[in-house]
């Protein structure tokens, strides 16, 4: 079977195309094109047509195609009139119209109902920011972003589940769907919503009008690009994960989301995975922080691991959660004065702040894996890194030795690899029980051991 991965990052999206049988999986990649925010009268938004040329010129190179499917990032969506067509453009989860809009509410009677932390960015919070606006009151419909490309493509709505489940807006574990309590708190109906669907469960086929792959069918798949990544994890018994891109998102997989104020206090989440399972995890800043610093040094990456490697670790690390470093700009003036404020030396070259930022994140994946262990009640005997961060040899290898225990490094695609996977299991083609599915991975794709140094 040849199955698509429509796989949308914050930066750039790709089409993947696999190849899949009950024994094999291979894949490649057939077009990537840039997502680039744009500002619209002073808000930081998405420029979703241009996202969507893209998507549609993706799949035009994939050729001929067995089923199609879109995972991307959370929380961000599309608002539709009553004729279906988009009002404006969707605003982007960093533009800053949230600042503060999270303190009006109780965390912690949000977290019991949804299970979902307390982060600026949640949908629950931008509807709230966005109420009484022009555009809310003349929505008649809401679409998270892969399915609002979904509907493009296929003219069906629908609201995938595991994307749902980032909102703040969804009972927690997903099954009594939307909380009537929490949508009223954002000023918004159930109406606004259309139905959940889950992973696996057909979205409908291309229009004959797009003019690319007509009649194709589109398969729902964990369409949060982080529930992909963790269906691709090629985990196997106690395992923690890392999907580390510009986001880090570190956590276990559970059976039921923990509810607890002490887990409310220590950040994690709760989100719907592939089968029912709960993604509880921990949000991380990620590599934006090395991103926006490349982006002020215009310097590349392999010469600044290479410094970064031999520069002296553990002198100076900043928490790595700060929402401080949400924002874009000047990242390496934020960074300096956060060591400035712990009395930290502040890295001097590019090379030493490289270090600080991977020192950070490692210390940071080892206190939410631990947190995790002791909230959760789990045990973690190995840990899996997936998505770019796996290739970032000295993070990899500084993980391993922050948490004490071996990290497996690899897929890099697991996102679009678990998209794939679920598309396959829809169509039959693999077993459908979910560490079959992980087996395949693990059998297929090349993953690196990275062993804790003493």
């Amino acid at each position: 079977m040849r199955i698509a991965a429509v796989d949308l990052g914050a930066s750039n999206g790709r089409v993947i195309v696999g190849d899949v049988s009950s024994s094999s999986l291979t894949f490649a990649e057939v077009a990537r094109f840039a997502n680039d925010p744009i500002r619209v009268g002073g808000v930081l938004s998405w420029d979703f047509e241009a996202l969507y040329r893209g998507v549609l010129e993706g799949l035009a190179a994939a050729g001929p195609l067995d089923s199609v499917g879109i995972d991307s990032w959370a929380v961000d969506y599309g608002l539709l009139d009553e004729r279906g067509a988009l009002l404006g453009h969707p605003v982007h989860y960093r533009d800053a119209r949230t600042d503060g809009v999270a303190d009006r509410f109780d965390g912690y009677e949000l977290y019991r109902a949804s299970g979902i932390a307390t982060l600026p960015f949640n949908t629950i919070f931008q509807l709230a920011a966005a109420r009484g606006s022009e555009q809310l009151e003349a929505a008649r419909t809401l679409l998270l972003m892969p399915d609002l490309l979904s509907y493009r493509l296929t003219g069906v709505a629908g609201t995938e589940l595991t994307n749902a489940s980032t909102t703040g807006l969804l009972a927690a574990g997903g099954g009594s769907g939307w909380s009537p309590g929490l949508l009223a708190l954002a000023g918004v109906d159930a109406a606004l919503f259309p139905p959940l669907r889950a992973p696996g469960t057909p979205a409908g086929t291309i229009k004959t009008s797009i003019g690319v792959s007509p009649g194709t069918p589109v398969t729902v798949v964990a369409s949060h690009d982080t529930a992909s990544a963790v269906a691709g994890v090629p985990g196997a018994g106690n395992f923690a994960y890392i999907s580390c891109g510009t986001w880090s998102l570190v956590g276990v997989e559970l059976p039921a989301p923990v509810l607890t104020r002490d887990s409310y206090e220590a950040g994690f989440t709760n989100e719907i995975g592939v089968d029912g399972t709960v993604r509880y995890l921990r949000n991380v800043m990620g590599l934006w922080l090395l991103q926006e610093c490349m982006r002020e040094w215009s310097l590349p990456l392999a010469g600044l691991l290479e410094g970064a490697a031999a520069a002296p670790g553990g002198r100076s690390v900043v928490d790595a959660t700060d929402p401080a470093f949400l924002a874009p700009g000047d990242m390496p003036a934020r960074i300096a004065a956060a060591c400035r404020a712990a009395q930290q030396p502040v890295p001097s070259t590019p090379a030493e702040m490289t270090r600080c930022i991977l020192d950070s994140l490692a210390l940071a994946y080892r206190r939410a894996i631990d947190d995790a262990r002791r909230l959760a009640g789990v045990s973690v005997d190995v840990v899996h890194m997936v998505g770019g961060g796996a290739l970032n040899t000295l993070l990899c290898q500084l993980t391993a030795d922050a948490c004490g225990l071996p990290v497996l490094a690899g897929p890099v695609e697991a996102g679009a690899l678990g998209n794939i996977l679920v598309q396959a299991r829809a169509l039959g083609v693999v077993d459908p029980d979910l560490t079959a599915m992980r087996e395949l991975v693990r059998s297929t794709q090349p993953i690196v051991r990275y062993m804790p140094r003493a």
